[in-house]
């Protein structure tokens, strides 16, 4: 079976500043990724080329048989098919939670009304917050507020979810509300590829963690021999600093 995600030799700048160096990565379909490394490593700027928030100036990136590129066709089809949730939650703030995860639905697959909002209820409940259907972002906490979002990237039935430090931005006694969500999702069998620096996430939920430094994939592996023996002093160090603040 073909990788559902493909990238091949990606090249990504800012300025001067060579965010990604030739990175290679395939991902199939059901596999569980995550990525770690320093900050300004290329991590998020990796996820967010996977749908186009940014556009790559070299190599080629393809989800499940449709290369990227600036063909809107092909660009639509991708973006239907990936989910993604940010460290901020980016929810509409004058439409209610509701509202907020019936949107998409509606307008780029054209779901009825009543149909999205049945969907939307099911996933509400599957990220155990039905009760607040009704409520403004606002009303809601962070923690809460991060459970609308995954709700609202599946509601557009993804084939793949992508997470950029999806609890970064959160108090520390709602990170684990966010991560249980997360760890249900991934034992449904979703292909997720996460950027977090929660390496107890990684143990308990990746089949395979890569570590990005300098904007090139330096390590990957699957968790027991990841954080057991690591191979390179680049990311015995990154470890060693995570072991020592964490």
């Amino acid at each position: 079976m073909p990788p559902i995600l493909t990238l091949d030799q990606v090249h990504k700048s800012y300025g001067a500043h060579h965010a990604l160096r030739g990175v290679s990565l395939t991902v199939a379909e059901g596999e569980r990724v995550v990525i770690c490394g320093p900050s300004g490593s290329g991590k998020s700027t990796l996820i967010r080329c996977i749908n186009r928030l940014e556009a790559h100036e070299r190599g080629r990136i393809a989800v499940d048989g449709t290369e990227l590129s600036d063909n809107p066709a092909a660009l639509r089809r991708v973006r239907q098919e990936v989910g993604m949730v940010f460290q901020s939650f980016n929810l509409f703030p004058h439409l209610t939670i509701l509202e907020n995860c019936i949107l998409a639905p509606m307008r780029v697959r054209g779901l009825p009304r009543a149909e999205a909002e049945a969907v939307a209820m099911r996933l509400l409940a599957r990220v155990r917050i039905p009760e607040q259907a009704a409520k403004y972002p606002a009303q809601l906490s962070g923690g809460q507020q991060q459970r609308v979002a995954i709700a609202r990237a599946l509601s557009m039935t993804p084939k793949v979810m992508l997470f950029d430090e999806p609890t970064s931005a959160l108090d520390p006694e709602m990170i684990q509300e966010v991560l249980d969500v997360m760890l249900e999702l991934a034992r449904s069998g979703m292909t997720m590829i996460c950027v977090t620096h929660e390496m107890g996430f990684a143990r308990q939920v990746a089949d395979r963690v890569i570590f990005m430094d300098q904007g090139e994939i330096v390590e990957q592996g699957p968790p027991d021999r990841f954080f057991a023996a690591p191979e390179t002093e680049r990311l015995r160090g990154f470890l060693s600093r995570i072991r020592t603040t964490g």
